[in-house]
């Protein structure tokens, strides 16, 4: 089948090289530059065009990999330019937006679908590596579904069809999951630092934890995998740990407290953490910043340490 590439980034280039070695022809590529487009068409061994409409009237399956707020108006103006017909199945990858963005390409006969991999891709290169093998997301046209779950095996993957209303909840675990997760280990890094290690030795230092940590959680899954003093109800080392930050990270103070009080619920769920300690940890972490009413042994909360 023909191929159609608008938009040369990561994943459409990434999409482009992948499906090319696995027996589709590359029918041209478009992008916001021609020079994009041309950096493209080298790796993907096709021709560039500056015009979108013409990558899709070469195409049988037209990607839209632009940003997600392009894809609407890129699809809008090849539709107004007679780019789409039946017989086509243009798809976008965006994780937030349903194939409702795709009506134009509807309009003209064409299917519309939306692929969407659960996987996180900053390069090219990175996307050949990582989308193989991932788990991938299906909204769109009944019709369009065979196709979409064709291209998910080839490149050995799982599919699950979501539906349009459950796709910006599909889309926040996908954003905690990954860049959500980058912030909680910024968090980890900072507090390290303030605590005295040197800013080149943290990577160093936290990778064996979090990799364990990962680990623990493939093979025993959440909630069991969770440990740590809120899985075991120790008040005293939250405590402690609140006294710290008010004296040497006060900054990042409220979001130790929101995650630690996620955790509460998580260490209920799996069976470590009694109500009353539960309660008592929901109090500390609760309380605003500078009030806890709960004192660590032979420490002052409000003396700051010199």
């Amino acid at each position: 089948m023909r191929v159609g590439i608008i938009g040369a980034g990561a994943v459409g280039t990434g999409m482009g090289l992948l499906l090319s070695r696995r027996g589709y022809t590359i029918a041209g590529v478009s992008s916001r530059t021609m020079a994009s487009a041309e950096r493209a068409a080298a790796r993907l061994n096709c021709p560039a065009f500056a015009d979108p409409e013409t990558v899709a009237r070469r195409s049988e399956i037209v990607f839209i990999t632009t940003t997600d707020r392009a894809i609407g108006p890129v699809a809008a103006a090849i539709a107004g330019r007679g780019g789409f017909r039946p017989g086509q199945t243009v798809i976008h990858m965006s994780g937030s937006l349903t194939s409702a963005v795709l009506d134009p390409a509807r309009q003209a006969g064409a299917l519309a679908l939306a692929l969407h991999p659960l996987q996180s891709c900053a390069d090219a290169d990175m996307a050949v590596a990582n989308l193989p093998g991932s788990v991938f997301s299906l909204e769109g046209d009944r019709e369009a579904l065979p196709l979409g779950e064709r291209l998910v095996n080839d490149l050995e993957g799982e599919y699950f069809i979501i539906s349009p209303e459950a796709k910006p909840l599909y889309h926040a675990a996908a954003c905690v999951a990954s860049n959500y997760l980058v912030s909680i280990v910024d968090l980890s890094y900072r507090l390290m630092q303030a605590a005295g290690m040197a800013p080149d030795m943290v990577a160093r230092a936290l990778a064996p934890l979090i990799e364990g940590t990962w680990g623990n959680i493939k093979e025993k899954g959440v909630p069991r995998a969770l440990t740590g003093p809120i899985a075991r109800g120790d008040v005293a080392t939250i405590a402690s740990h609140l006294q710290a930050m008010a004296a040497r990270a006060p900054e990042l103070e409220e979001i130790y407290r929101a995650v630690g009080r996620y955790t509460i619920g998580v260490a209920g769920r799996k069976g470590s953490l009694n109500a009353s300690r539960a309660a008592l940890l929901g109090q500390l972490l609760a309380n605003s910043r500078g009030k806890s009413p709960f004192r660590v042994p032979g420490r002052s909360p409000n003396k700051k340490r010199s």
